[in-house]
């Protein structure tokens, strides 16, 4: 049996060291907020997935500066892998949002929006990952 594999992707803009989240709209996790992404399909590798999904979700491909991979979960039992991305960009955009979503929010990352879909709250009680997200932010940002 194949691997059921999903990307996201955390926006970080380096002007205001904030991080982009979406909030869900439809009948699976409505009313959460989690990050951009979706299925990897079965001729797409992770990356081109990634910018598929963005291009979706956010109504367009911003200038992205760099994709930096901090997660890659994997669930044995459902064979389910779902791989984060940091995506760094300049500034904050305004998405152009879809039907899977109803809201967006630039949020520091201790302040997120809540309440956030299961999985990406599970990420977050990671300190390993947030100290890799941090690090991400401390090289890139502005000013932190």
């Amino acid at each position: 049996s194949s691997f059921n594999s999903s990307v996201g992707a955390l926006f970080l803009s380096k002007t205001t060291a904030r991080y982009l989240f979406v909030l869900r709209n439809g009948a699976k996790y409505d009313s959460m907020w989690a990050f951009v992404g979706g299925k990897v399909e079965p001729n797409e590798t992770e990356y081109t997935a990634l910018q598929r999904e963005i291009a979706e979700e956010i109504g367009f491909l911003p200038d992205i500066i760099k994709t930096i991979p901090v997660e890659k979960f994997t669930n044995k039992k459902q064979n389910f892998t779902y791989s984060t991305y940091v995506c760094v960009v300049e500034q904050e955009f305004l998405p152009v949002l879809n039907h899977e979503h109803k809201g967006y929010a630039w949020s520091k990352l201790d302040s997120w929006p809540k309440p956030l879909h299961p999985g990406v709250f599970t990420t977050f009680q990671i300190q390993e990952i947030i100290s890799k997200i941090k690090t991400i932010q401390d090289l890139m940002c502005d000013s932190t």
